[in-house]
């Protein structure tokens, strides 16, 4: 459902302290990613194939500092048309900061920088079929 916060992405100046800090102190589960860049994806409870299967938490990433949007960690928020929400952003005093990327085959990311100055990520899952 469009709206909701879906993601998140904390990003690190050195990776293997960066994992190891968030496994020992919250217990994630950590799987690095070299196809993506080092990226780290991370599982903060019970997940199944489509992603968290029990209610009340979010899945996210960890990532290299210079591959990521901003220097501090993010939040993603799923919308139905990531073009069409820049536009309604940059009609509301918004600004693009990384246009619509694809994400191998599950959907596009993108960020924006809200008026007060902070980037947001948004999520768009790709269309089966």
């Amino acid at each position: 459902m469009s709206g909701r916060v879906v993601h998140f992405e904390v990003p690190f100046d050195d990776g293997d302290r960066a994992r190891s800090f968030y496994k020992e102190i919250f217990g994630w589960q950590l799987q690095t990613m070299p196809e993506m860049g080092g990226y780290t994806l991370v599982t903060s409870g019970p997940s199944g194939d489509q992603g968290p299967s029990e209610a009340g938490f979010i899945n996210g990433g960890i990532l290299s500092r210079d591959q990521a949007a901003t220097p501090g960690p993010v939040i993603v928020v799923d919308v139905d048309s990531i073009d069409a929400s820049l536009e309604k952003i940059r009609g509301q005093g918004g600004s693009t900061v990384v246009g619509k990327t694809p994400v191998g085959d599950m959907g596009f990311a993108a960020y924006f920088k809200d008026p007060e100055g902070n980037v947001i990520g948004l999520w768009e899952t790709a269309t089966q079929g």
